[in-house]
């Protein structure tokens, strides 16, 4: 009869032995942490994205709307695309909405106030993407510079505090994995 001990599994592979033995934590801290910034990065973009719809599509001009994003891109040639190109719109404006989410995810590992603080932080932030938008990304695309109303930017701010910024700052409060070095305590804490 044999030991009651359990024998560890056969792994075949070199590298999964390897990465299984050395660093399984890191691994999974840094999977946690795509996830988290994945989860904001979607939520934020359904959010902003339905605002959009609803506020400058009003829902029937929504197929010119996504043309407008990937004419970022491709320029007055977007509009004619037809759904493709629609398609390419939705697709840049979540892959913003999740670099946006991992921005704020790697700020965070710097300034741990920031999921502290979320609510307060979400909010501030969702005006700073907002100006970033309008100020660096839209005037560097196709579509070029454009001037900024009074009324723009107020509707433009109000979608993008609870739609961008706060979702963000929330779901990876939530979701990301702990900060290591933003939790040891400072000298001035013990």
């Amino acid at each position: 009869m044999r030991d009651s001990v359990t024998p560890e599994p056969h792994t075949s592979s070199r590298v999964g032995k390897t990465l299984s033995a050395v660093a399984p934590q890191l691994l999974e801290r840094r999977a946690n942490a795509w996830l988290a910034i994945l989860r904001a990065g979607l939520v934020a973009g359904v959010l902003d994205i339905t605002a959009a719809i609803v506020v400058y599509a009003h829902v029937t001009r929504t197929v010119p709307m996504l043309q407008g994003i990937a004419s970022g891109i491709l320029g007055s040639d977007a509009f004619r695309g037809g759904l493709v190109t629609a398609g390419l719109g939705l697709l840049c404006h979540f892959c913003i909405a999740i670099a946006a989410a991992a921005v704020y995810f790697a700020a965070s590992r710097r300034l741990p106030f920031l999921l502290r603080h979320a609510v307060v932080s979400g909010a501030a932030y969702g005006v700073v993407v907002y100006f970033f938008m309008q100020l660096v990304v839209i005037p560097l695309s196709a579509i070029g510079p454009r001037p900024l109303t009074l009324a723009t930017v107020l509707v433009g701010v109000t979608i993008h505090i609870p739609c961008v910024g706060l979702p963000i700052a929330l779901i990876l409060r939530r979701y990301a994995p702990s900060n290591r070095v933003a939790d040891v305590p400072r000298a001035a804490e013990t």
